[in-house]
């Protein structure tokens, strides 16, 4: 008896049916959605690798220039002294009396370090000048990309 109550109930149950073109539609859109923020990754990937390459392009040339600068600074310096140490010499080949040489000398040397501090100065100056300009270009995209992020 069960049995036919079971056959009964199966028989009065209506099952939903398949529109195929529903599920077609349904299946479209979602492809097109995907390939749509696909698309839209892409461009936003291609911006910053573009972004990237114009800042490590302009700290490149930056680098160089600065590195130039800061080499002329560094051969002026060793010219300098390379001129005082020879005059030096000179000063101290014509000196007539052991005093004269000890004075010639500790003039010399109280030079030579008032000189190499301030030498030592201009180029830490340059240095952090350098440094400064060289990171500018990618503290800005780091920036801009840090508020892209945000934005998005």
């Amino acid at each position: 008896m069960s049995r036919t109550k079971t056959a009964e109930t199966i028989e009065n149950v209506e099952f939903p049916s398949f529109d195929a073109s529903k599920a077609t539609d349904q299946i479209r859109a979602f492809a097109e959605k995907g390939v749509e923020q696909s698309k839209e990754a892409y461009a936003k990937l291609k911006t910053g690798a573009e972004e990237t390459q114009k800042a490590l392009e302009s700290t490149y040339e930056t680098a160089k220039t600065v590195s130039s600068d800061l080499s002329l600074k560094t051969i002026a310096a060793l010219r300098a002294n390379a001129e005082a140490g020879f005059s030096h010499l000179e000063a101290l080949i014509g000196a007539k009396s052991l005093s004269e040489v000890i004075e010639l000398q500790t003039a010399f040397l109280r030079k030579r370090v008032e000189l190499s501090v301030e030498q030592a100065k201009e180029l830490q100056a340059v240095a952090s000048k350098a440094a400064e300009d060289v990171s500018k270009p990618i503290k800005t995209a780091f920036e801009k990309a840090i508020k892209d992020i945000k934005a998005a």
